[in-house]
C-alpha cells in the first residue's frame, strides 16, 4: 500500500491533517448509522436476553457486540470497495473512495480489520455463534457483490437480518427457542430497509443500468409498499403484545416510539430510512421486554 493509498491528493492539498482526514473518512466508510444501528440493536437484545434469564452483562454479551460491529465494519468497506466506480461514475462525492479522501489499500485493512475482529471474538463464543455470524456476513457479501444490482437484491436482507437475532440469542447463551419467531417478523421489516435504502439512490442506481428490486418495482410502488411493511410490522407487534397479556409500560412506550419514527418517514426515503434504524433499536428492546 502506497502513501498515496493512505493518504490521497485530495486529503493533503485540503489542509486538513492527513491522519485526521483519513480517520473520518475510514468512519464514513462503514455506513457508521446503519453499522450503529445495528450494533446498538443487537447489543439491546442481547442484555434484555441475559436480565431475563436472571445474568448480568457479561463476556459473551461483550464479545456477541463486539462480532457484530467487526462484520458491520467489514460489509461498509466491502460495499464501497466494490461500487468504488460506480460511485465515482454516479458523482456520489459523500463516498470517500469515490470522492478520493481514502484509498482502496486503507479500505481493503478496514474491512479486513473488521472481520478478523468478528472471527477473533466469535471463536471465543463457540461453533454455533460463529456459524451464524458467518452465515449472515456471507449473506451480505454476496448483496456487495452480485446481489444488490438484481431483482433478487431483498434476499441477503432477509438472510442476514433474520440470522441476527439467532446469532445474538447463541452468542450470549441463551436458548434459541426464546427468539425462535423473530426471523418471521424481521423478515418484512428487512424487506423494507431493503428498499427504503436503495430508493434512497434510485436515479443514480437506474442510470447506472441496476435492476435491484426497487428499480424492479418502481418508485413510486417501492416506496409505498416499504413504508407499508415497517408500519405493519409495528402495528403487529404492538398488537400481539396486546392481545397475549398486558406488555411493560416501557415496551409500549419503546413501540410508540419506533411506530411515530417510521411514520415520519412517508415523506421521502430519508427520512423513511433514519426513521427505520430508530425503530429498529426500538421495536427489538420492547419486544424482547413485553415476551419475557
Amino acid at each position: 500500500m502506497t502513501a498515496q493509498d493512505r493518504f490521497p491528493p485530495a486529503a493533503e492539498a485540503g489542509g486538513t491533517v492527513p491522519g485526521v482526514a483519513s480517520i473520518a473518512a475510514a468512519v464514513r466508510l462503514v455506513h457508521p448509522a446503519p453499522a450503529l444501528a445495528v450494533t446498538a440493536l443487537s447489543g439491546t437484545l442481547g442484555g434484555i436476553l441475559l436480565a431475563q434469564a436472571g445474568r448480568p452483562l457479561d463476556e459473551r454479551w461483550l464479545a456477541t457486540v463486539a462480532a457484530v460491529a467487526g462484520s458491520q465494519v467489514f460489509v461498509g468497506a466491502t460495499n464501497d470497495l466494490v461500487d468504488r466506480s460506480r460511485d465515482q461514475a454516479a458523482g456520489r462525492l459523500s463516498k470517500p473512495l469515490a470522492a478520493g479522501s481514502l484509498g482502496p489499500g486503507a479500505a481493503l485493512w478496514v474491512a479486513s480489520g473488521g472481520l478478523a475482529l468478528q472471527l477473533a471474538m466469535s471463536l471465543r463464543l463457540g461453533s454455533l455463534p460463529l456459524l451464524l455470524g458467518l452465515g449472515a456476513v456471507v449473506s451480505a457479501l454476496a448483496y456487495n457483490l452480485w446481489l444488490s444490482r438484481r431483482p433478487l437484491s431483498v434476499l441477503p436482507y432477509l438472510v442476514s437480518f433474520g440470522l441476527l437475532p439467532l446469532w445474538i440469542a447463541a452468542g450470549v447463551d441463551v436458548s434459541l427457542e426464546r427468539v425462535a419467531l423473530a426471523p418471521v417478523l424481521v423478515a418484512p421489516f428487512a424487506a423494507a430497509a431493503h428498499l427504503a435504502n436503495a430508493l434512497r439512490d434510485f436515479d443514480a442506481d437506474a442510470a447506472l443500468g441496476s435492476r435491484n428490486l426497487a428499480q424492479t418495482l418502481g418508485r413510486r410502488t417501492a416506496f409505498n409498499l416499504a413504508w407499508a411493511l415497517a408500519m405493519a410490522v409495528g402495528l403487529g407487534v404492538g398488537a400481539a403484545l396486546i392481545i397475549g397479556g398486558a406488555p411493560p409500560r416501557g415496551s409500549l412506550v419503546l413501540g410508540l416510539i419506533g411506530l411515530g419514527a417510521v411514520a415520519q418517514g412517508f415523506r421521502d426515503a430519508d427520512r423513511l430510512w433514519l426513521g427505520m434504524l430508530v425503530a429498529a433499536v426500538c421495536w427489538t428492546a420492547s419486544w424482547a421486554l413485553g415476551t419475557g
